[in-house]
């Protein structure tokens, strides 16, 4: 019995040595967090979506099918006031947020929430990850649009991050 104790203690310790050979990961990891960090955040955030033309007059095509959508998908988690729930509210939010990075923010939200540091500070503060919906970009178009009809609506002003750089 005590031969056996010693050698399961054995087997134990060389699998826990054999584990812990990941110190130069931490290195590496460690490195890119602080690169990240460094790095000026791309106000247009991590995805597919470089640029968005904004319509002027809103397009209530796509306003009806963002709303559509919003109830659909997002109403359960986000107010169309600033109250937060879940996620943030999104009344003024097209003011806060260039119109690329809401989009990339809801067709990309794993690969944002994992770069982006906008978006890594909305996870902290909310304590919950966006879970990725599947939104198309043309349909998070559609979003986005409705979006801008809110903050029109709600704040009385929308679109004034879309010229930040």
């Amino acid at each position: 019995m005590k031969q056996l104790l010693i050698a399961l203690g054995g087997l134990s310790f060389a699998f826990l040595i054999s584990c812990g050979g990941g110190g130069e990961t931490t290195t590496q990891q460690s490195a890119t967090t602080e690169e990240a960090e460094a790095a000026p955040a791309d106000p247009r955030g991590v995805g597919e979506v470089k640029e968005v033309n904004l319509t002027d007059p809103l397009e209530e095509s796509m306003i009806t099918t963002g709303k559509a959508i919003y109830e659909m998908k997002c109403s359960a988690c986000h107010k169309l006031t600033d109250q937060r729930v879940v996620g943030p509210g999104w009344a003024g939010v097209t003011n806060k947020r260039r119109p690329e990075w809401i989009m990339n923010m809801i067709t990309n939200v794993d690969v944002m929430l994992a770069e982006d540091p906008q978006a890594q500070k909305l996870l902290e503060e909310c304590l919950t990850r966006m879970p990725n919906q599947g939104v198309s970009i043309g349909d998070a178009r559609a979003l986005l649009e409705y979006m801008r009809n809110n903050d029109e609506e709600t704040v009385g002003e929308k679109d004034q991050a879309a010229n930040q750089s």
